[in-house]
């Protein structure tokens, strides 16, 4: 799982806060899951320290496919606080930002080289299959090999 520095933390965490008081926001996995699926999440914040790692792990690749910014915090405790609850809570997803508009843009222009455009990713993968083919040498098949010791 990759960390985020402390600042977008900090802001993430400012941005749940201001969202949760003047938005809407959604506290979960499960919900996050479907907010994201449905493309309304304008920023997913996650915690660092879920057990086991497997429960968040499709999140960020469902936040690349649908091109949605995503952040992490230290904890599971301090994530709860910034939603308002007493629990800990593993991830929430902001979906109308409220006065928390000014700093989910502010962490999008952080992380912008993070997150690639769809169609480059494509591009990039045709390539790579290409040289792959280019470099494997031809497997001799069973009918070329017996052929050959025919001969």
């Amino acid at each position: 799982m990759t960390k985020s520095s402390k600042e977008i933390s900090d802001k993430a965490l400012e941005a749940v806060r201001l969202s949760r008081q003047s938005g809407t926001i959604k506290k979960g996995v499960n919900e996050v899951t479907k907010s994201i699926e449905r493309g309304l999440a304008s920023l997913v914040v996650m915690a660092e320290d879920v057990e086991p790692e497997e429960i968040l792990m499709h999140i960020p690749k469902l936040c690349d496919q649908k091109k949605i910014v995503y952040s992490y915090v230290p904890t599971k405790m301090d994530l709860g606080k910034a939603v308002g609850i007493n629990v800990p809570c593993s991830a929430v997803s902001i979906e109308k930002a409220g006065e928390g508009e000014a700093i989910i843009k502010s962490i999008m222009g952080m992380t912008t080289g993070k997150v690639q455009p769809e169609g480059k990713k494509e591009a990039e993968t045709e390539q790579k299959k290409e040289q792959n083919k280019e470099h494997k040498p031809k497997k001799e098949t069973k009918n070329e090999a017996v052929g050959e010791a025919v001969k």
